[in-house]
């Protein structure tokens, strides 16, 4: 079911809330979490079915920010917002809200946002693009338990990496480390199986990949040892190479879903490690709400030994 509201407010969309959970006969609210997407039109389709398809494993109320440009004179001389409310099979397992800001409205997203979080529960601020330089200090971030920005949303992902370090806070994450979590949990197996000393490191990716770089950055703080970064011509990161006096321990995956790990003494074998789609990265995020301080570490790139080594 879908719900329009024009020139309208928070009160207004509150009320066609409950209106549209009793027209489909839910009254009652079973959500988690409110997660709020910052976004663009044009970035605004892919970000709603990405959180709608998450809601499957964490109902939330989702509210999308979208702050409109002036287009029309009416849109140059009144500030107002307007809502589209989606319940039911519209908003996935949970309720959306599209909220279009104009004029001064936008400037205050965070006033608007307020009234519409659910009660006694998590928030989550998601900017698919455009983030802000120092997220916890934005009007939505400073609501949020957990912030998730994404790197390869920028023009310049390392220099983007650089300033997620200078800003990080507690709650802080990012998609590029969210797409490493199979590589780290392969390469933690397949140090577990070896048992041997890393004598040397080496990251194999695309140029000015920032989930590469971060990588290279855990690997360093783990183990203590320097990474080298390979450019290859392959898509992300394509593989890892571990050295050590047995021989290499290498993970690789020049393209496909698939990829090849080969321990010391011990035959290939072919693991499954595919590309994720955005939906299943937000899910894993939505699954834990307290800081990554693993993340943390990677960034910096040092203190793992003071740092739990959990993957």
């Amino acid at each position: 079911m879908k719900i329009d509201l024009t020139d309208t407010t928070a009160s207004k969309i509150n009320k066609a809330l409950v209106q549209g959970r009793r027209a489909i006969g839910t009254p009652a609210v079973g959500m988690v979490l409110t997660m709020v997407i910052v976004t663009d039109e044009e970035n605004a389709y892919d970000s709603i079915k990405a959180a709608e398809e998450a809601s499957h494993e964490h109902p939330s109320r989702t509210l999308v920010v979208i702050k409109r440009h002036a287009r029309t004179p009416r849109d140059r001389t009144k500030s107002h917002l307007d809502a589209e409310v989606r319940v039911g099979a519209d908003a996935g397992t949970g309720e959306t809200v599209i909220l279009r800001m104009y004029g001064e409205v936008s400037d205050h997203a965070g006033s608007v946002v307020l009234p519409l979080l659910l009660p006694d529960a998590p928030v989550v601020v998601w900017w698919p693009v455009n983030a802000p330089d120092v997220p916890v200090k934005d009007p939505l971030g400073a609501l949020a338990q957990r912030r998730i920005t994404d790197m390869y949303a920028v023009e310049s992902p390392l220099a983007a990496l650089e300033q997620r370090v200078s800003s990080y806070a507690p709650g802080d994450t990012d998609l590029a480390w969210t797409r490493l979590t199979p590589w780290r949990s392969m390469l933690a197996a397949a140090l577990d199986q070896a048992r041997t000393e890393i004598t040397s490191a080496a990251v194999e990716s695309e140029s000015e990949n920032p989930s590469a770089e971060l990588l290279a950055r855990w690997l360093g703080a783990r183990l203590g040892v320097p990474v080298e970064r390979v450019v290859t011509a392959g898509p992300v990161v394509t593989g890892v190479r571990l050295g050590t006096e047995k021989g290499e321990i290498v993970i690789d995956r020049p393209e496909g879903p698939l990829a090849t790990l080969t321990l010391p003494g011990q035959p290939a074998r072919t693991l499954a490690l595919k590309v994720r789609p955005t939906s299943e990265l937000i899910a894993e995020e939505l699954r834990r709400l307290d800081a990554d301080e693993m993340y943390a570490v990677a960034l910096r790139g040092e203190g793992a030994k003071e740092a739990h080594a959990h993957v």
